[in-house]
């Protein structure tokens, strides 16, 4: 009896532990009294000793089990402290600390020969030791952030943010006054900090009542010893300070060109044919342009790329196929006069522990490009959310490559997350990029090792710049096609700027049976690697092909919106050796079309051919006059070698763009944009207003703020496109 006593508790106490020991992922929103989401604020877990940042939006996620601490940070507020319970969202409002400066001295004085007065400023405390100028601001006011830019080529210097009536982002700076004279954070960040006599914040009305409208995001004022910049112009200064000219645009970062579909005769071209796309590597990689304050290079938008980045309410597959087919049809706002095509598919969703056993293999560029702090460091922290979705039954290998390839971690089990995020940590940025020979040895490893039945991928990390070896396109194009063949799936993942190259990694995605994503923050590697774990890593279904046939009763002309590198001849839908793209675990991928109908006059319709002599191109059309097309879908199972076709009509029925649903009124805006971002000759409004609008009608299932943070993106790029 006492023994069974003694059982009974072991199995309790163990059950205890197992469900204490269990790490998940804890987010939510870091807000302050007014709620305004905070970024910038530090999350660190005391327990595990890991620490995450909120993001632009406040929105942070961290791993952590129950029973661990987590402490809330953030300059000027005071410091917040949370257990975690059974829940796995954490919200936070920080309150500002209560004392902020020690004394506030009131000057008023003129400066002739200067466009700029100084009238009035905070007096804030001397340094006694030597800091960077920067960092001398930090804590004088509650809310200001001053942010390390390091590793990122636009913006060499640090950021400050004051907090008053704006949400911190990196949009609204301060204006910088040093000696009477305007400034730009560069500037004041090369101010040799013994220099200085006084370093002054003013925020609100305090600000805006002095120096007008442009100090409405907070003032710096920094006067210095012997006032050494006073009256200098803005070349001047930076010659003074020895500050060289920063490119606004990167001059070594390379993307495919690619000519905009046009629209078609269905007359003429009855048939359209594209490859489905699941990768939204245009979309981060364009937020990384605009966070920066940077023109956004025409070429690095892909339209498709954009709209496939949110997720849709599409319903789960109720039959034997993979995926759901969903249509809708609606006006289209950028061109009042013509309609819109949406294509849905929602993929199925399987759950993590019906999902097959996973041979992975880290692919991963050590060469000396890759030692900036949003390459190797970032993508060493993006693997780790990765690891820690592993199971049991899952094995990784690592593959390093730079002057020569070679492997630093044999395949390893999943369960075995130590050993794994070890080996990560120990890497170290140097030498060339032999990209070629680290390709063939990560495909051997996952051949070596495959599993029949199971998740065979090469996760390629890298910022594409494969300078020794197989490097030209049409090499690694040719060599990505033949390990195809193996059956093992690819995923490239993208980090860096400077010198990334955008279209080498398209490529290899394109011809791998894979996808790509372009990790800019550890946000987005949480989102895709982590939230999104199951959509990125586990085909349901490959080679997944769409092919239209529109009604020309019922349709003038029409355009396929994006998918410009994913076309395919009307003959390739049918050919089995025809690579296409491949659809994740509740992935969910959309397609647009831009149609003119029948009878209505339009600008952008070319010249229509005279009559043929040989060949009739009458139609049926009249039979199906209540049919505006038919839409036929192949695909493979992940593990099949033959497509199974399926076949849907969509009706002639259209409604308001008002009446549409949420899911076409985003996805169009989004579509919108990305046209406007190419500077497209065919669409007949570009206002930012009316996107912004439309995005905010169908802003709805947005609780991570993906969203929003679109709306919020297309509202501070008028200044830069």
């Amino acid at each position: 009896m006492k023994s069974l006593k003694l059982i009974s508790s072991a199995i309790a106490m163990l059950i205890c532990f197992v469900s204490m020991a269990q790490e998940r992922t804890i987010s939510g929103i870091v807000s302050d009294e007014t709620k305004q989401p905070l970024p910038g604020v530090n999350i660190f877990n005391q327990t595990s000793k890991t620490n995450a940042v909120t993001n632009f939006d406040g929105q942070y996620s961290i791993p952590a089990k129950k029973g661990d601490l987590l402490v809330f940070t953030f300059i000027g507020y005071d410091s917040q402290r949370q257990y975690v319970q059974d829940s796995n969202i954490i919200n936070i409002k920080m309150r500002s600390a209560q004392q902020t400066l020690n004394e506030v001295v009131v000057v008023g004085y003129g400066r002739s020969n200067s466009e700029y007065e100084d009238r009035s400023y905070a007096r804030a405390e001397k340094r006694k030791e030597k800091k960077e100028t920067a960092k001398a601001l930090q804590g004088k006011v509650a809310g200001i952030q001053v942010s390390n830019n390091m590793g990122y080529a636009a913006m060499p210097s640090p950021t400050v943010a004051i907090r008053g009536v704006a949400s911190v982002s990196p949009k609204n700076e301060p204006l910088y006054i040093i000696d009477g004279v305007p400034a730009k954070a560069n500037q004041m960040a090369k101010i040799n900090p013994n220099d200085i006599d006084n370093v002054s914040v003013l925020k609100d009305q305090a600000a805006t009542s002095i120096y007008g409208s442009k100090a409405s995001n907070g003032v710096v004022v920094i006067s210095t010893k012997n006032e050494l910049y006073k009256n200098l112009s803005e070349k001047e200064l930076d010659k003074k300070l020895n500050i060289m000219p920063i490119p606004t645009e990167p001059t070594q970062e390379d993307y495919d060109t690619f000519v905009e579909n046009a629209f078609e005769s269905p007359k003429t071209a009855p048939l359209s044919t594209f490859s489905i796309d699941v990768d939204n590597a245009s979309y981060t990689n364009i937020r990384r342009f605009l966070n920066n304050g940077q023109q956004v290079p025409k070429d690095a938008v892909r339209v498709e790329e954009m709209v496939n980045f949110f997720k849709y309410t599409y319903p789960q597959p109720k039959n034997e196929h993979p995926f759901s087919i969903n249509t809708e049809v609606s006006d289209s706002p950028w061109n009042p006069n013509n309609k819109i095509l949406k294509i849905g598919l929602q993929g199925k969703n399987i759950p993590t522990e019906d999902l097959p056993a996973s041979n992975l293999v880290f692919l991963i560029d050590v060469s000396g490009s890759m030692s900036d702090m949003n390459k190797l460091p970032l993508l060493k922290q993006s693997l780790k959310i990765l690891v820690n979705e592993l199971r049991s039954k899952d094995k990784v290998a690592i593959v390093v490559y730079a002057g020569a390839a070679g492997m630093v971690l044999p395949p390893t089990s999943g369960d075995e997350k130590k050993t794994i995020i070890d080996a990560l940590d120990k890497l170290q940025s140097g030498g060339s990029t032999a990209g070629g020979a680290g390709i063939e040895l990560a495909y051997k490893t996952a051949t070596e090792n495959f599993i029949k039945g199971g998740n065979n991928r090469v996760i390629l990390a890298t910022d594409g710049d494969f300078n020794v070896g197989s490097s030209s396109n049409s090499d690694m194009e040719k060599l990505i096609e033949e390990k195809r063949k193996t059956g093992v799936f690819l995923t490239c993942l993208g980090y860096g700027m400077g010198n990334y190259k955008d279209s080498k990694m398209e490529i290899l995605a394109d011809k791998g049976n894979g996808n790509y994503a372009y990790i800019d923050n550890i946000q987005e590697a949480n989102r895709f690697l982590g939230k999104e774990f199951k959509g990125s890593m586990f085909a349901i279904a490959k080679d997944v092909k769409i092919q239209i046939e529109f009604n020309p009763k019922q349709v003038q002309s029409y355009r396929l919106i994006g998918y410009e590198n994913r076309k395919l001849r009307p003959e390739d839908f049918k050919n089995d050796a025809i690579d296409a793209g491949e659809l994740g675990s509740n992935h969910t991928v959309t397609a647009l079309y831009e149609i003119i109908p029948a009878g209505v006059k339009s600008n952008y319709l070319a010249e229509q051919p005279d009559a043929l002599k040989y060949t009739k191109t009458e139609t049926n059309a009249n039979i199906y006059s209540n049919e505006l097309a038919t839409i036929k879908f192949r695909y493979k199972k992940p593990d099949g070698e033959k497509s199974i076709e399926m076949v849907q009509v969509i009706e002639n029925k259209s409604v308001a763009l008002n009446k549409a649903s949420d899911d076409m009124k985003f996805s169009s805006a989004v579509a919108w944009f990305g046209l406007k971002l190419r500077d497209s000759k065919l669409i007949a409004d570009k206002s930012s207003e009316e996107i912004v609008k439309l995005a905010k009608q169908g802003n709805s299932n947005d609780g991570e703020g993906y969203k929003a943070e679109f709306i919020r993106l297309v509202e501070t790029s008028k200044q830069y496109n």
